[in-house]
């Protein structure tokens, strides 16, 4: 038996993000398909840890990663990917806060690329912590930016950023900002990548046109986007039972009267609709991450690291 263990600097050494990307469509078109059986994840401590797990029938395969989320820690999250199959007796296991930065990243590249203008250039970042920079990695790969700006109420964690992306992003105009509201005005897109518990913004500071990306809130207690913005918008959704459970936004709404699980559709059902998604106006896509990402990327790694 052999047992393969990556750093999360192997991991980023071995997918790129337009890997992932992919990967992580499949997987959701397959989720869709009903190809996975995958429980809704174990939360304890209020989401500081977090157990998530699901069978891909077709390869006999699983995926079980196990994380500590902290906010006050750097790295934030830390934690452990696990994939096995049925047919062998090989194992791999990898850093689990690589893995979730990047299938994240990878599934806002999925909904950007299906959700937002064609031509769409001008993204709005808001949040410099550990899961901003594939935000922007994974935008760009599907709309190549012209302007970005990050926002953060840490001046230098936003100017770090910045740096660091100046350095992958040829060509893109980046600028900080520390007012959310003012910074998303004339924005095609719009990541936030918060722990935060109220709206970050009013629906009004946005444009007409925009596509807006949540990743930060993942319990009910968390809350990134208002309530006004969801009632006036298509709203796409990693998966139906998980933002159900978990999602602050979309609990709020729901109990607020402002949408119905009638105006939510699944990022799956979506990628395989006939007419596509509808561009052009405002849309939203929601996630609290699914165990279906973490597959699709831990079985990347299992192909190229196990053969």
């Amino acid at each position: 038996m052999t047992t393969i263990s990556l750093s999360g600097h192997e991991v980023r050494a071995a997918v790129s993000m337009r890997e992932a990307i992919d990967a992580v469509r499949r997987g959701f078109v397959g989720l869709a398909n009903g190809e996975f059986e995958m429980p809704t994840r174990t939360a304890l401590r209020d989401g500081r840890f977090l157990v998530m797990s699901v069978h891909h029938r077709a390869t006999e395969s699983a995926m079980i990663k196990t994380l500590s989320v902290n906010f006050e820690r750097v790295p934030a999250i830390t934690g452990t990917v696990v994939w096995s199959t049925l047919d062998r007796l090989d194992h791999l296991i990898a850093d689990a806060g690589a893995v979730t930065t990047l299938r994240t990243g990878a599934a806002v590249g999925v909904a950007t690329d299906l959700l937002a203008a064609p031509d769409a250039d001008r993204l709005t970042l808001i949040g410099a912590g550990g899961q901003a920079a594939d935000q922007v990695r994974a935008v760009h790969t599907v709309r190549p930016l012209r302007h970005l700006t990050i926002v953060n109420t840490d001046t230098g964690r936003a100017h770090a950023l910045a740096d660091t992306l100046r350095a992958e992003l040829d060509g893109t105009e980046i600028h900080t900002a520390t007012d959310p509201a003012s910074a998303v005005a004339d924005a095609h897109i719009v990541c936030c990548a918060t722990p935060a518990t109220s709206p970050l913004f009013p629906e009004s500071a946005l444009p007409a046109q925009v596509h807006v990306n949540a990743i930060g809130a993942f319990r009910p207690t968390m809350r990134e986007l208002p309530d006004e913005l969801l009632a006036t918008s298509s709203v796409i959704v990693d998966e139906l039972a998980a933002v159900l459970e978990e999602s602050g936004e979309i609990i709020h709404a729901l109990r607020a009267g402002a949408i119905t699980q009638n105006d939510l559709t699944e990022l799956g059902t979506a990628l395989t609709a006939d007419p596509p998604a509808e561009r052009g106006k405002r849309t939203v896509f929601k996630t609290v991450g699914v165990a279906v990402q973490d597959w699709a990327l831990a079985r990347l790694l299992a192909d190229k690291f196990l053969g």
